[in-house]
């Protein structure tokens, strides 16, 4: 059984990968490992009673999160909160769209979380590394994404928080997958690739180390 206690709430912040049409035709959870882990709670928990919020929006950098922490995080008062950010921060910079280095990247992560703890100190936080799901040797998306996934991983043991290492449990499964198993591209996940990360979220939460 998962940590989380019947009466209590979970939020999930996040860009598209979180979002998967909540705002619309899938409201309120979407339909990808949101809405999964909802699901996982039903069938595996069915007497807990949990309130579960997606603030996941599309195309959401570090910095768009942190403009909107207090009205979509810090005024809900969850109990558990999830932070799924980064994919879209590493191609912005490599596009030379952003100004938002891995450095302010870090900054920004510590800004939010330490608002966080300041505002909710009892707040349970699960981070989930950004990832990319692929093997291409030359992409500039793998050979920039480790500076990232080690900013959350740096965050998460300032905060002690709990931590799913999305990226290696992907790249393991590549070893045995092809890539359009989880993807139709690299960034956003099938349904397949949405239940992997459900998944990792569940196992993390009943207290499991996911390291892929």
């Amino acid at each position: 059984m998962i940590k989380i206690k019947s009466g209590q709430s979970i939020l999930f912040i996040g860009d598209s990968i979180t979002d998967c049409g909540r705002r619309d035709e899938n409201k309120p959870l979407g339909d990808g490992y949101v809405k999964l882990f909802s699901d996982f709670l039903a069938i595996r928990e069915p007497a807990k009673r949990i309130n579960i919020i997606n603030k996941g929006i599309n195309g959401n950098l570090i910095p768009d999160l942190q403009g909107r922490w207090t009205d979509d995080v810090l005024r809900h008062k969850p109990d558990w909160l999830s932070i799924k950010v980064g994919i879209n921060d590493t191609n912005s910079f490599l596009q030379g769209a952003s100004k938002d280095s891995p450095e302010k990247f870090g900054l920004v992560y510590d800004d939010i979380l330490a608002r966080t703890k300041k505002a909710l100190p009892k707040c349970s936080i699960l981070l989930i590394e950004p990832f990319y799901i692929s093997i291409e040797k030359n992409s500039d998306v793998l050979k920039a994404l480790p500076e990232y996934i080690n900013i959350v991983r740096a965050m998460s043991e300032k905060y002690k928080t709990r931590l799913v290492r999305t990226h290696e449990i992907f790249a393991n499964l590549l070893k045995f997958h092809k890539a359009d198993v989880f993807c139709p591209e690299p960034v956003h996940p099938n349904l397949t690739g949405h239940l992997v990360i459900a998944e990792a979220v569940y196992q993390v939460l009943e207290g499991e180390n996911i390291i892929g």
